[in-house]
C-alpha cells in the first residue's frame, strides 16, 4: 500500500488536539499553584512566627501530592518566594488604583504612603504579612530582599509623581523612599503596633521633603 505523501497541514488537526491537550495541562497546573499558594497562606497565618511549616504540612493542606508540589517549586522557599510576589503585586495593584483617584503628585504619594502602612493597620492583614515575610527570613529581609523585591515594585509607583514634583532622579529617590517606607512597616508589623494618622503624616512630609530640598525654594 502507498504511503499517504500529503504533509499534515499546518494548525491541522493533530495539532488542535495537541494543543488542546496543553491548554487542559496548563489550566490543572495553574489550579495546582493557586491551591499550594492558598493552603501555604493559611498554613502560615494559622501558625504566626511560632513556627515554619514544612512542605509536607502545605501539601496536606492543599489536598496535593509532594509530586504536586516539586512540579511547580523547587523548594519551599521558592513557593514563599512566589508567595511574596503576589502579595507584593498584589498590594501594588491596590495602591495604583488610590493614586489614580488623587489629583496632585502631592496627593499621590501620601495616598501611596497610606496603602503601604495600611498592611500593618487591619489585624488580620498585618497577621498574615508579617507571617509570610518571617517565613521568608527576618520580617526586615523578607520584603526588602529577592528578586524582584516588594520595595522595588512599590517604587516604580512613586516615579511619575516624584517627576511631577522635580526630582533631578525620580527613580532613586522612588527606591530610596520606597525601601525607608517599607522598612517602618516592617517595625509596626514586628511590634504588633497599627500606623498613625500622625505616622502617616510624618512619613509624607518626610517623602516629600527629600523633593522639596531638591527643587529649593
Amino acid at each position: 500500500m502507498k504511503e499517504n505523501t500529503i504533509p499534515h497541514p499546518r494548525n491541522g488537526v493533530a495539532d488542535r488536539i495537541a494543543q488542546r491537550a496543553l491548554a487542559g495541562r496548563g489550566a490543572h497546573y495553574a489550579s495546582e499553584v493557586r491551591a499550594l499558594l492558598g493552603a501555604a497562606l493559611e498554613v502560615m497565618r494559622d501558625r504566626g512566627t511560632a513556627s515554619r511549616p514544612r512542605v509536607a504540612d502545605i501539601v496536606a493542606a492543599a489536598g496535593l501530592s509532594n509530586e504536586a508540589f516539586y512540579r511547580h517549586f523547587r523548594s519551599k522557599d521558592a513557593l514563599v518566594a512566589a508567595l511574596m510576589e503576589d502579595g507584593a503585586e498584589r498590594l501594588c495593584g491596590y495602591i495604583a488604583h488610590r493614586m489614580a483617584k488623587q489629583s496632585t503628585p502631592r496627593g499621590k504619594v501620601r495616598s501611596w504612603v497610606e496603602g503601604v502602612l495600611s498592611q500593618a493597620m487591619d489585624e488580620d492583614t498585618a497577621a498574615t504579612t508579617l507571617a509570610v515575610m518571617w517565613n521568608a527570613g527576618t520580617v526586615a529581609e523578607g520584603f526588602l530582599a529577592g528578586p524582584p523585591t516588594a520595595a522595588g515594585l512599590l517604587a516604580t509607583l512613586l516615579r511619575e509623581p516624584y517627576a511631577e514634583l522635580g526630582s533631578t532622579d525620580p527613580d532613586l529617590d522612588a527606591s530610596l523612599a520606597a525601601h525607608a517606607t517599607v522598612g517602618g512597616l516592617a517595625d509596626h508589623l514586628w511590634r504588633r503596633e497599627r500606623p498613625t494618622a500622625a505616622d502617616v503624616d510624618h512619613i509624607t512630609r518626610f517623602l516629600l521633603r527629600s523633593v522639596d530640598q531638591e527643587v529649593g525654594p
